[in-house]
């Protein structure tokens, strides 16, 4: 790797941990603003914002209607909201250690109790019953199920599982788990985590034990959340598990997370099981920020590093050319490669499960920069059409794979008022101006399944703690009691007419 190549990467982590929020305004503000500059935001044609009903009812319907059969839910990961980190075996996480190490998060906030969903999950069930899921999609911790990585699984954590997944289909909620969002056993990062090639292999042990405790009750299976973020947040700007800054090492932690994936979807298939299984990856639309000279090829290379390194290597069996060029032939990626590794990453996979949170705009010397308001998480441009870009994108360059959207969701500076309701019409208009994107999308032929809002309700926003609030559903931490939010109100009345 380059001394020119390891400062880009440290600048861009650097970027996106502590960026300066723009000036915040509302999403229907963001919208307007895109209709001044000449983008064409999905759905404006339905209700404009000179529309004075639309600009003052975020509920006001758009008159778009969504396929039959398509499929609505709300998403969450153990870590965050699950709580119960020393009971019934459950081991300690890579997570655990990084919350109790001073400074690493706000306020001090740790897992420890999260949302309590461990212990209340029933009641949690019957919120999402009463919000008219079709589909919930969670993750499964590592640690629980294996309080060392490694071995025997813990029964008690499995039970929890399969009472978890039973009482879905109880209430004729589809389950949708993932077996890894970030809370990687402690006892494997004490060996050199994602770092080492073994990971890879334990974690493919850990994936036939889940598969073999709770087989085809879950109907989806998802591999690895988000790999990019584990290399971007955990290994460049360290401000997430593990807290590392290694540019030489993080590029080969997105090798192994993805030789995980691939071996997780060969266990699955080893079973014989009639369940799907795919990644879950957090794509990012990269625009040029400007017209000046050579801020083409650095989108280009950007959009690698974000995108086509997880995406090339899943659909095509290779690394982007440009990418393994400016890490270097002795990078620890390209020296990391073995024979048949991109053959094991690329086994064929049913779905894609999309995350879209924010577009990135490129500077031709590399850098980043705000063309829209950010959300409360600085980090976050409000674009809707950013949705519909990279949906369309992945399409059109990977061709008809079925997709999911399995994260989307915006924090609010949410209160709970004196009268017990809780007032959040900014994330409702975030969500109507996604799902009008969403919906342009599959009128343009992308094969969207399902839509899953982040996030069900508020929890351990991870370095953020419990300062961000993403939910659907209010927690008052201190009672642990659920609240529906307005937007969860209004997201009940879209799932029940299956239209905004």
């Amino acid at each position: 790797m380059s001394v020119l190549t390891r400062r880009h990467l440290l600048r861009r982590a650097a970027l996106s941990a502590s960026a300066v929020p723009a000036a915040r305004l509302s999403v229907g503000a963001a919208a307007t603003a895109a209709a001044g500059t000449g983008a064409t935001l999905t759905g404006c044609d339905a209700g404009s914002e000179s529309d004075p009903e639309r600009r003052t009812s975020p509920e006001a319907r758009l008159g778009l209607r969504f396929p039959e059969r398509f499929g609505w839910g709300a998403a969450t990961s153990a870590y965050q909201i699950e709580g119960a980190a020393k009971e019934d075996g459950r081991g300690e996480s890579v997570w655990d250690t990084f919350s109790h190490t001073p400074g690493r998060v706000r306020n001090g906030d740790t897992g420890d109790t999260a949302a309590d969903h461990y212990h209340r999950y029933l009641g949690d069930l019957d919120l999402m019953q009463e919000l008219g899921l079709d589909t919930y999609r969670f993750s499964i911790s590592w640690p629980r199920i294996q309080a060392d990585g490694t071995g025997t699984p813990n029964q008690r954590g499995l039970d929890f599982y399969r009472r978890l997944v039973d009482g879905l289909h109880q209430r004729g909620i589809a389950p949708m788990a993932t077996l890894f969002h970030w809370d990687l056993p402690q006892s494997l990062q004490d060996i050199g985590g994602w770092e080492s090639r073994d990971v890879a292999y334990r974690f493919a042990d850990y994936a036939e034990a889940v598969f073999a405790a709770l087989g085809d009750t879950v109907p989806v299976w998802l591999t690895i959340n988000e790999p990019k973020t584990v290399v971007q947040n955990g290994y460049l700007g360290g401000h997430h598990a593990p807290g590392l800054r290694d540019p030489a090492a993080a590029y080969l932690v997105a090798h192994h997370l993805q030789l995980a994936h691939g071996l997780a979807v060969q266990a699955l298939r080893a079973t014989g099981s009639d369940s799907r299984i795919g990644p879950a990856l957090n794509l990012h639309p990269c625009y040029p920020a400007d017209d000046s000279p050579g801020v083409e090829e650095a989108t280009r290379l950007y959009d690698g590093y974000e995108n086509r390194l997880y995406l090339d290597s899943i659909f095509k069996g290779a690394y982007p050319a440009d990418v393994l060029a400016d890490l270097g032939p002795d990078s620890r990626l390209a020296q990391g490669i073995r024979d048949g590794d991109l053959a094991i990453i690329s086994a064929p996979v049913d779905l894609l499960a999309v995350q879209y949170y924010t577009p990135i705009y490129v500077t031709a010397g590399g850098g980043i920069t705000r063309k829209w308001p950010t959300s409360v998480a600085s980090w976050q441009q409000i674009f809707p059409e950013g949705m519909y870009d990279i949906l369309t994108r992945v399409t059109r360059d990977y061709g008809d794979v079925p997709l999911t959207i399995t994260e989307n969701g915006l924090p609010t500076p949410d209160v709970l008022a004196a009268d017990g309701t809780v007032d959040d019409p900014a994330r409702i208009e975030f969500l109507r101006d996604h799902l009008a994107a969403v919906h342009r999308a599959i009128a343009d032929g992308v094969p969207l399944e399902s839509y899953h809002v982040w996030s069900l309700m508020d929890n351990f926003e991870w370095n953020e703690g419990y300062e961000q609030r993403w939910g659907l559903i209010y927690v008052d931490f201190p009672t642990q009691r659920r609240v529906l939010k307005r937007s969860a109100h209004w997201y009940r009345g879209v799932i029940a007419d299956n239209a905004i």
